[in-house]
């Protein structure tokens, strides 16, 4: 494992009580962050933050609604106020919705999901973006996906969802292109975790199929990805797009 020293920074991780989300804030602890990890699921947080086994000064949580600006704003002060700082934010929440054609997709479910994985990540970037300018220094990390690119059948919200995600985080790494701030994106092909449960059957074994390596991807594979991207180290990339597929990626 490649050492990274994070000593003296703090990360907000969106979706942080699971899956992805979890899996980057423990390699960011690992490597020294103090790490506030947002969820909507209160009790899957107080069992996160009991496993981490630290003091409450590297861990914090939040109860967010990524949905609510309010919150966010809440939070992202909170967060402030707890840290001294807010040097990375990692916005990985996320849903996938209901796996169903164009034409019978509930618009009720599509608005949520529009809500939750991409005016969540808006809110989220807004919302932190001045701390970082105020001290310039920071880094943004936001999980969009392989959809995004290519466009997922049965999934019109997330696949747009995610499209929407990725022109975010191009249009404010240009913004902020000329600080010491990055914004890139991660496009993960199919990751194994409990979003899995959202899915039919026979949606992930179409996932599965696209992928040339013939697997499900990592969530130790994304962490590690976003943890560079999220470094000192990454001082040269902003408003891009890094694949982690298995190969899937198209362009």
């Amino acid at each position: 494992m490649v050492a990274y020293d994070f000593t003296g920074r703090s990360a907000i991780i969106t979706g942080g009580a699971r899956g992805i989300g979890l899996a980057i804030a423990q390699r960011l602890t690992a490597a020294g962050a103090s790490v506030s990890l947002w969820d909507a699921d209160a009790a899957k947080l107080a069992e996160t933050k009991a496993a981490f086994g630290l003091p409450d000064e590297r861990v914090h949580t939040a109860v967010v609604d990524v949905t609510d600006d309010k919150a966010v704003d809440r939070a992202a002060a909170e967060v402030e106020r707890e840290f001294g700082r807010i040097d990375v934010l990692v916005a990985s929440a996320g849903i996938t919705g209901p796996n169903t054609t164009t034409w019978e997709y509930p618009v009720d479910a599509w608005r949520r999901v529009i809500d939750i994985d991409l005016t969540g990540v808006f809110l989220c970037c807004r919302a932190v973006v001045p701390y970082m300018r105020s001290r310039n220094y920071g880094r943004i990390v936001n999980i969009a996906s392989i959809a995004g690119k290519e466009g997922n059948p049965k999934a019109p919200a997330y696949s747009a969802a995610k499209a929407g995600v990725i022109g975010l985080t191009k249009s404010l790494g240009k913004e902020l292109a000329d600080t010491p701030i990055t914004v890139n994106c991660v496009t993960p092909a199919a990751v194994k975790t409990e979003i899995f449960d959202q899915m039919t059957p026979e949606f992930t074994q179409f996932m599965l199929s696209k992928i040339p390596m013939g697997r499900f991807g990592q969530v130790e594979e994304i962490a590690a990805m976003v943890t560079w991207l999220a470094s000192e180290e990454a001082s040269f990339s902003t408003g891009a797009v890094f694949d982690c597929s298995g190969g899937r990626g198209t362009y």
